[in-house]
């Protein structure tokens, strides 16, 4: 097809190449589905005319002289760079198709430098004949001793791989260190993950230590969130009572859900105290102060209106006023000392 003209397949080539980089810069990164489809004809058309023409993209013949050399050079440098974006394309359509494309970023950058890095070396060993095994050598000597000098980086953006990996958690989530630590994921990087708190502000987390600390994921399986709340009523009523007052109080409250429904438990009683744990779950964990709030208001109107007095706290020590026999042996005692 192409036997009169020798020189017309790389021309070609190079016309498709060069037009297939015009369009998937007018494509704009808004279009990833029609990004791709641009570069699946392009890299197709090129492929096309390399195979009819018997051109291989793994060499350059060496009787090529001048232009035409330069051609066959460009042709298939333009046709690696195309795999390349093909490539990635499929990669961007699936993590777009899966929903997750602020979460899978990371494992998105990771695979694209791969390709880049592989193509390449493609290019500097097929294209232009250099020797690849020095310079993938050298690079290791260079990566090695990068590495030393970036340990704390590099543990924070492996860790940050193996966190996007396990998924355990997203942006958007409400999440919870074990030294307390809790907010909202506002975004994940190669160094770190931001968390934006109930006091809005931004909290900044290298990844190395989220991977280290347990993390609880509030958001899992959905944003509703169970509170504990404990109260302590003068032990001088009845407990079914106390225990009717408090329900009453839970099913009063707008704030909370009632799916789970909330519950009562009474924890244990002496001599002072009976003490009365309230469980309800609320929507999300910024309502809870409001809740709570609401919840303590209705305890103190419920037990005013049910004649309950709330106890004096477990751990304070209350002083009994002297009774009159008592001051009576006080007296006596004055007076016999007088004498």
């Amino acid at each position: 097809m192409f036997g009169e003209h020798p020189s017309l397949p790389v021309v070609l080539i190079n016309i498709l190449g060069l037009a297939g980089i015009l369009i998937w810069h007018l494509q704009g990164r808004r279009r990833p589905t029609a990004r791709l489809i641009v570069q699946i004809l392009f890299f197709g058309g090129m492929s096309l005319v390399l195979w009819v023409a018997g051109i291989s993209p793994s060499h350059v013949d060496a009787e090529l002289q001048g232009t035409g050399f330069l051609l066959a050079r460009s042709a298939r440098v333009l046709w690696w760079l195309h795999l390349a974006w093909t490539m990635i394309g499929f990669v961007q359509i699936y993590i777009t198709l899966n929903r997750r494309p602020h979460e899978a970023h990371l494992l998105q950058d990771l695979i694209v430098g791969v390709v880049y890095l592989g193509v390449a070396l493609s290019v500097i060993g097929f294209v232009f004949g250099a020797p690849v095994g020095p310079l993938i050598t050298t690079s290791g000597v260079v990566v090695v001793i990068i590495g030393l000098a970036l340990q704390n980086t590099l543990a924070d953006v492996f860790s940050g791989i193996a966190l996007a990996l396990g998924r355990a958690y997203e942006i958007g989530d409400w999440i919870q260190l074990a030294d307390g630590t809790e907010g909202r994921v506002a975004e994940t990087n190669w160094r770190s993950t931001n968390l934006l708190t109930s006091d809005h502000n931004v909290v900044v987390l290298p990844n190395s230590v989220l991977a280290k600390q347990g993390v609880t994921n509030r958001s899992r399986p959905d944003e509703s969130h169970q509170i504990a709340l404990t109260m302590r009523i003068a032990a001088n009523h009845k407990p079914r009572l106390v225990e009717e007052t408090m329900l009453s109080v839970l099913q009063g409250c707008e704030r909370i859900l009632g799916d789970p429904p909330p519950a009562v438990a009474l924890k244990s009683i002496d001599a002072i105290a009976i003490e009365v744990q309230l469980l309800f779950r609320v929507a999300s964990a910024p309502s809870r102060i409001a809740a709570q709030n609401e919840i303590i208001d209705l305890v103190y109107e419920h037990c005013k209106a049910n004649g309950l007095a709330l106890a004096m706290p477990a751990q304070s020590v209350a002083c009994a006023p002297p009774t009159a026999a008592n001051e009576r042996g006080s007296s006596s005692s004055r007076s016999h000392l007088a004498r």
